[in-house]
């Protein structure tokens, strides 16, 4: 039995787009549990569990339909995935899971193309009921790594990187693969398996994005020190507007395309939006 526990956060956009990925990726029975904050009437199928109870932090959601899945599994071989409300299976991710399942005892993204974060990654993570409950597993932040400007950071999976690392434990995380790259974070395929949208309930900006943003500015310093307020606050506004333009451009693909993620394994991704050219989007 697969346990997939997912969070959908004031939007039901995705819902069914990701229930429709799960039944054609995943043969085996498989149960969702999701947390619906803010989607009244939210469209669910059957094999949901689902709760809305106002609760904020996204990893303590994550903990506690951990939880509920270990508590409520018949086998503690039973399957148990982590999975952003924007993330879905592109490709038979059972047989990667069979492959690397138990031997590595944990498989999650690990998205070091966000200046550098290696901590795994709740957007698709797979383990075992038994493992998690060996671990105590934890989604929130806390521990800290360095990004590639040499500053301690922590975000979601910080608690978790830290369980794995002092247990010197060879978990396997599953990197972008994209051939094809509209945005540096958003809109990424890992280990050819998993689509991850990237910012699908909050607004379209990254810490990859912050880093370019700072390193422009330190440029515009150098040559127009009184207009660099100015010059970054507009380049902020430019950054948020392209990636909300891209976001909805992809996800309208998605609805209407199911192979979509093809073009960017591929990559032969054509412009999603006719003022980019194919320079930008490469």
């Amino acid at each position: 039995m697969i346990h997939i526990a997912t969070v959908h956060w004031k939007s039901d956009r995705w819902i069914q787009i990701q229930a429709e990925f799960l039944r054609r990726y995943l043969h085996n029975d498989f149960r969702v549990y999701a947390w619906l904050n803010d989607i009244p009437n939210a469209p669910v199928d059957s094999f949901y569990y689902h709760t809305s109870e106002p609760l904020k932090s996204h990893a303590v959601k994550l903990n506690i339909l951990a939880d509920i899945i270990c508590a409520s599994a018949s086998k503690p071989d039973d399957t148990l995935i982590f999975l952003d409300g924007d993330a879905f299976p592109i490709a038979n991710i059972e047989k990667l899971l069979v492959e690397n399942i138990p031997s590595r005892k944990l498989l999650a993204v690990q998205r070091l193309e966000n200046n550098g974060d290696c901590q795994p990654h709740p957007c698709f993570c797979a383990t075992t009921v038994r493992f998690w409950r060996e671990i105590c597993g934890d989604w929130k932040k806390g521990h800290c790594w360095k990004n590639r400007q040499g500053k301690n950071v922590t975000d979601v999976g910080g608690n978790l990187l830290k369980i794995l690392t002092e247990r010197s434990i060879d978990w396997m995380p599953l990197l972008r693969s994209n051939q094809a790259n509209l945005h540096p974070l958003f809109f990424g395929i890992y280990a050819d398996a998993v689509y991850h949208h990237g910012a699908g309930f909050r607004g379209k900006f990254c810490r990859n994005d912050a880093a370019s943003l700072i390193e422009s500015g330190r440029s515009l310093l150098k040559r127009r020190p009184g207009f660099v307020r100015q010059e970054r606050k507009a380049t902020l506004r430019e950054i948020k507007k392209r990636n909300t333009q891209l976001s909805e451009a992809v996800f309208v693909e998605i609805k209407n395309a199911p192979g979509f993620f093809k073009r960017f394994i591929s990559g032969v991704a054509s412009n999603y939006l006719a003022n980019f050219d194919s320079a930008e989007l490469s």
